[in-house]
């Protein structure tokens, strides 16, 4: 591997491919009492949509489970030093219709998480799902695994909402994360409703819905002035890499100039005179207070980097889906070598952004 300016790599976002009849033994005891969950076909989470069934080829070894003992082997080989784990499947979590089954698999899945990964190596660190349909027992499972559970962040799925992240529905989950000092992060994956669901071929779904779905979220948050109503709260835009931040900002810019809200309840997004959202989102990134996941072969990182500031991005792996270790020691060995960042840059990009915004300072790296 190339010779890289620091130590330490973080992997800001990994995923873990569930066990559906491991999660089961952590649903409610009262559910098992009465056959709930039991019975063969019932899997504790909805699918992701239908436009993942689909016939492709991918790099030879991703999408396999890796297990425990298979992240500990990835991060050896690759040289990461800490990776921060979401889920496959959950990512479908903003889809339940029963609450009742949201709130007990969404606990069932953290502690899962918590007793299979997180207990097996001090390096994985965990991001809690939350139940999102009843925002009141999501700050409560928020609270519980950041403060019992040790987890480093919460994930929002970024489609099959009710509401677009920046409703006040909202806010209690806000509230907590705010009064936690806790990161946010929002997180693509399921891709229905966006557009998107007669498209033919995946490849097209995939390179649209992701930076589509947390886009669109972004924007309702933006102009709902969420980040500003909760100031101590982190908030993370994963697995849609940099260039739908690029147009998300361009396009904002020029839009809220033309068309600035009336805003008779002080509800809305409300900048400065000569301020605009570029200025607006860049002082929150100065701040650490705003992140965005991506990869290190992206071509306009290093301009995003130079015009926005390089505390913004962080490095994530996306390991085991559509990558194998070869691929990332490539793109990790790319991303060393490009003439477009400096070293500061890519230690931000690597591990600085990723420890300030999941709060890993201090956190030791030791199996």
């Amino acid at each position: 591997m190339a010779m890289l300016p620091t130590e330490r790599i973080i992997d800001a976002d990994g995923h873990v491919l569930e066990d559906a009849q491991a999660i089961k033994d952590f649903l409610p005891a009262e559910w098992r009492k009465q056959g709930i969950g039991n019975f063969r076909l019932f899997n504790p989470w909805p699918e992701l949509d239908h436009m993942h069934l689909q016939i492709s080829h991918s790099p030879p070894g991703a999408f396999g489970d890796p297990k425990p003992d298979g992240w500990s082997e990835f991060m050896d080989t690759t040289g990461f030093t800490s990776a921060v784990l979401y889920p496959t499947m959950m990512l479908a979590a903003g889809q339940y219709s029963d609450v009742e089954i949201a709130i007990g698999a969404c606990k069932a899945y953290n502690d899962w998480l918590h007793q299979n990964y997180l207990s097996k190596d001090a390096r994985l660190k965990g991001v809690a799902v939350l139940p999102i349909q009843d925002p009141e027992a999501a700050a409560d499972e928020l609270r519980r695994c950041i403060s019992e559970l040790g987890f480093a962040a919460a994930m929002l799925p970024s489609t099959r909402l009710q509401k677009h992240l920046g409703h006040k529905q909202y806010w209690p989950i806000y509230e907590e994360a705010d009064s936690l000092g806790a990161a946010i992060a929002i997180h693509g994956g399921a891709h229905a409703q966006l557009g998107l669901d007669n498209m033919e071929v995946f490849a097209g779904i995939h390179a649209l819905g992701h930076p589509l779905g947390i886009g669109v979220n972004f924007v309702g948050m933006l102009m709902h002035k969420t980040f500003e109503l909760f100031p101590n709260t982190k908030f993370g835009f994963l697995e849609g890499g940099v260039g739908w931040f690029v147009m998300a900002l361009e396009r904002c810019s020029g839009s809220y100039g033309a068309f600035v809200p009336f805003d008779s309840r002080n509800a809305y997004l409300k900048l400065e005179k000569g301020q605009t959202v570029t200025d607006y989102m860049v002082n929150l990134i100065k701040e650490g207070r705003m992140f965005v996941g991506v990869e290190g072969d992206e071509p306009v990182l290093g301009w995003a980097v130079k015009n926005f500031g390089r505390e913004a991005f962080m490095f994530s792996s996306d390991f085991p889906h559509e990558v194998n270790k070869e691929s990332i020691r490539e793109e990790l060995e790319g991303l060393m070598e490009r003439d477009d960042l400096t070293s500061e840059d890519k230690s931000a990009i690597l591990y600085g952004n990723a420890e300030n915004f999941y709060s890993l300072q201090g956190v030791t790296a030791a199996r």
